[in-house]
């Protein structure tokens, strides 16, 4: 059998069972940052977005595609992220994703196999709650970016991620005050603040497959 598509088998498997949940999350947040619990009041009021990991092989090794948003979207300008948006009236997290990632980078619901979801992970600044679904595709894929949404579209190898040398720290301005700030670096690119989190739930699943 495929060792990717045997990955993927035990990945599935592994998001059946508890997952390592917001302490794992949170150690790829921020130093001194805000308070992340998802209490059922908060749930409840905030807004909701669908976010789409989605793995696909490339040159025979499996990759996550990002996306680098616009600096004209509303919300997270400029930063890496999940392809993604906010819940449309009826929408569950699955729906949201698999609509956002069509119309962010051009991969329609019909290529990608939905095999799980983590954590949901509150956002306090932007007052978001990001609900991660996990989904394959068979590749390679060919992305089409929303030029409105999407400045680039950034394909990751997985050993780059899993490898603990991708993991940086550095001291930067936010919240109006210096923080130390963890993130994976990929290239030119650092990936931070909740996509990191969510990343670094979805690496310690990963890890236990491989």
């Amino acid at each position: 059998m495929d060792p990717a598509r045997n990955m993927i088998e035990d990945l599935e498997k592994a998001l059946r069972a508890p997952l390592p949940g917001l302490t794992t999350q949170l150690a790829m947040a921020p130093r001194h940052g805000p308070d992340r619990t998802l209490t059922p009041a908060i749930e409840a009021a905030c807004l909701k977005a669908g976010v789409m990991l989605l793995l696909y092989p490339k040159r025979d090794e499996l990759h996550i595609v990002l996306t680098r948003r616009t600096s004209t979207v509303l919300h997270h300008k400029d930063q890496i992220g999940f392809p993604g948006g906010q819940f449309e009236e009826g929408e569950d997290a699955v729906r949201a994703a698999l609509r956002e990632t069509c119309e962010e980078i051009g991969v329609g619901p019909d290529r990608i196999a939905v095999v799980g979801s983590l954590t949901p992970l509150f956002i306090p600044p932007s007052h978001f709650c990001i609900y991660p679904v996990v989904g394959t595709a068979e590749g390679p894929l060919v992305f089409t970016p929303e030029q409105g949404e999407v400045a680039e579209v950034i394909e990751v190898p997985l050993a780059c991620l899993i490898d603990p040398a991708s993991v940086r720290r550095e001291d930067w301005t936010l919240y109006g005050r210096a923080v130390e700030v963890p993130f994976y670096e990929f290239g030119p690119h650092k990936i931070w603040g909740a996509t990191a989190m969510v990343l670094a739930e979805f690496l310690a699943v990963l890890r236990s497959v491989v």
